[in-house]
């Protein structure tokens, strides 16, 4: 495979404006796969807990089913790092894919029948969150390989595309899946998202790819932490991931209190201002994707994450004393934008500079810092308890631009990444089956 740093040369220009990435045949199919498998996932999230909800009645209830699919990930994710680096990605992808869509027919079969009890939602939504933490680091770890590396920054952007945009659409379906036919429709259907990225993964031809994890899964995941931790720009790229996660998505959990209490706009306040959010990272996403490429990388995670928190707090506490939903809706497509920036621009950084043989651990580390965004918004409770939720949002915002501030004074290797930007040598055994030959549309 072809290496690649930003030093050498510009993207080269996609035709017809198509994305790099997507100029790539095994690419565009997973793409298109992993696009009705994340319309699936989200479709089932709305599922989910909207049964449950009508099954208690409790709010209560729909804080349980996010913890019950969160608290997998944040143990097994480092263990479905090993996993990816030890077996066969795409035949794993393909058995989590299947594993999981089974479940949700399961769920939504128990609905059909009228059997469906609160223990049984709770019961999927754990399965379904520990076959995630396998499932996500094996993808992280497959699709580099369906590219050159000068078309990373445009793969990553277009699989943030997918999670935009269906954060957007996706529950709109589901909702009205449930609300004109009824909620095991929705359920079959985001079922049926998982089956056809499995399908595609089992059609899609990719050579041997070489295996890092060969030793004991403990051992393995501790060789994993150490490179983590040897190599310092890993640290803080993940650690960011981890501020935004734990402090500066913390509002999400709380925009009820901002929708309902403080803003008083209701339900469908808050979903303007959420929709308002993925539709500004939705746009920034395009337009990183098109380019295929992020000027000055080091800089651009660093601003990012500092306006990101900044225009945070500026939402929270303006939510509070201007009331103005008309400001808070262009507050949040702001936070969306620079959300955007630096998260691709982290997540590019990670996947360009990894060895082929941690790939899966590395990544399935930071796949587990977005598990723990639930335990976000315990926090930023507990602080609205002691306070009041503004100020919790306000405070989560300026720590993720506080570290993002205070890192970069100190490191110079973030400051400079773009310039650093290359695999880092791993000089460790492995075995010795040959990369992927990448196929690329003329």
């Amino acid at each position: 495979m072809h290496q690649f740093t930003e030093t050498e040369s510009p993207v080269e220009k996609s035709n017809f404006g198509i994305p790099l990435a997507l100029r790539y045949t095994a690419y565009r199919a997973y793409w298109f796969g992993l696009l009705a498998s994340v319309s699936g996932f989200q479709m089932f999230r709305v599922g989910q807990g909207w049964l449950i909800y009508e099954i208690t009645g409790n709010p209560w209830s729909l804080g349980l089913v996010g913890a019950a699919n969160a608290i997998p990930g944040i143990f097994f994710n480092l263990f479905g790092g090993v996993f990816a680096d030890r077996l066969d990605k795409r035949r794993l992808i393909m058995f989590t894919q299947l594993t999981t869509g089974s479940l949700v027919f399961l769920l939504a079969t128990l609905t059909l029948l009228d059997v469906v009890e609160a223990w049984h939602v709770l019961v999927v939504a754990f399965l379904a969150g520990g076959v995630e933490a396998f499932d996500n680091p094996a993808r992280q770890a497959l699709y580099p390989h369906l590219i050159d590396r000068k078309a990373m920054i445009s793969a990553v952007a277009m699989n943030s595309v997918i999670w935009q945009g269906t954060r957007i659409i996706a529950p709109g379906i589901a909702g009205i899946l449930i609300d004109l036919i009824n909620t095991q429709s929705a359920l079959y259907i985001s079922g049926i998202g998982f089956v056809v990225l499995a399908v595609v993964m089992g059609r899609l031809k990719i050579p041997a790819i070489p295996r890092g994890a060969l030793g004991n899964p403990l051992q393995d995941i501790k060789e994993g932490l150490k490179f983590i931790k040897v190599h310092s720009v890993f640290s803080f790229l993940i650690s960011m991931t981890f501020f935004n996660s734990f402090f500066g998505m913390a509002y999400v959990m709380l925009m009820p209190i901002f929708a309902v209490d403080i803003l008083d706009v209701g339900a469908k306040g808050q979903g303007l201002l959420l929709g308002m959010s993925g539709a500004g990272a939705l746009v920034n996403t395009l337009y990183i994707g098109a380019r295929g490429s992020v000027p000055h990388r080091g800089l651009a995670i660093i601003a990012g994450a500092v306006l990101f928190g900044l225009a945070v707090a500026a939402f929270a506490l303006t939510a509070e004393y201007v009331g103005s939903l008309s400001l808070a809706m262009g507050l949040m497509f702001i936070m969306g934008i620079f959300n955007s920036l630096y998260m691709i621009s982290i997540q590019s950084s990670l996947q360009i500079m990894v060895p082929d043989r941690m790939r899966g651990r590395v990544m399935g580390f930071y796949g587990m810092t977005w598990s723990i965004m639930p335990l976000g918004g315990l926090q930023a409770s507990a602080l609205t308890s002691i306070w009041n939720a503004p100020i919790a949002i306000a405070a989560g915002g300026l720590s993720v631009a506080a570290f993002a501030l205070g890192t970069s004074l100190f490191n110079s290797t973030v400051r400079n990444l773009s310039s650093n930007l290359s695999p880092i040598i791993d000089e460790a055994p492995q075995d010795t089956a040959l990369e992927p030959a990448v196929q690329k549309d003329d």
